[in-house]
């Protein structure tokens, strides 16, 4: 089911054959989330994910990934607006447009991670995790730039 939104001069859609990957790929791998992300993993992570492109008269102008089973759990993550759009309440709708999506009502539960936009996020019903000490994570910062990876933790010369 492909669901569309339009506002004013703005249309939200997560028609996928609309994503222009070279535009995604070109915001996300200057970002400081996904910097160096190579254009196939984007291509691939686009593929496997429910994606609200933002859309105006020129192109594709923002995202909103979801990595979801679409029953209990939801990833939300790549959200941006292009900076010469920003300042019209483009992100606020975006996520408002993500979080009314019949396809993701119900969930159980909702994690994004984000250095800068809690305001953003704030209002939507985000904060901070109600069990931090039970959440855990692999993380593997230069596994693009590598190629490589890393299935355990690096030992010293002794070990």
């Amino acid at each position: 089911m492909i669901e569309r939104y339009d506002r004013g001069d703005y249309t939200i859609s997560t028609d996928p054959d609309r994503l222009d990957v070279c535009a995604v790929h070109r915001y996300l791998s200057a970002s400081y989330w996904a910097d160096g992300f190579p254009f196939a993993l984007v291509e691939r992570s686009l593929r496997h994910s429910l994606s609200f492109g933002l859309y105006a008269s020129e192109g594709q102008v923002g995202l909103a990934r979801v990595i979801t089973d679409e029953t209990t759990f939801a990833y939300l993550c790549d959200v941006y607006v292009l900076p010469e759009h920003r300042g019209r309440g483009l992100g606020r709708w975006m996520i408002e447009c993500v979080m009314g999506s019949p396809r993701l009502r119900g969930l159980r539960r909702w994690l994004l991670v984000t250095r800068n936009a809690q305001g953003l996020y704030q209002p939507m019903g985000s904060g901070p995790l109600s069990n931090p000490a039970g959440v855990m994570e692999i993380v593997r910062p230069d596994i693009y730039r590598t190629g490589e990876p890393r299935d355990r933790p690096e030992t010293g010369s002794d070990g």
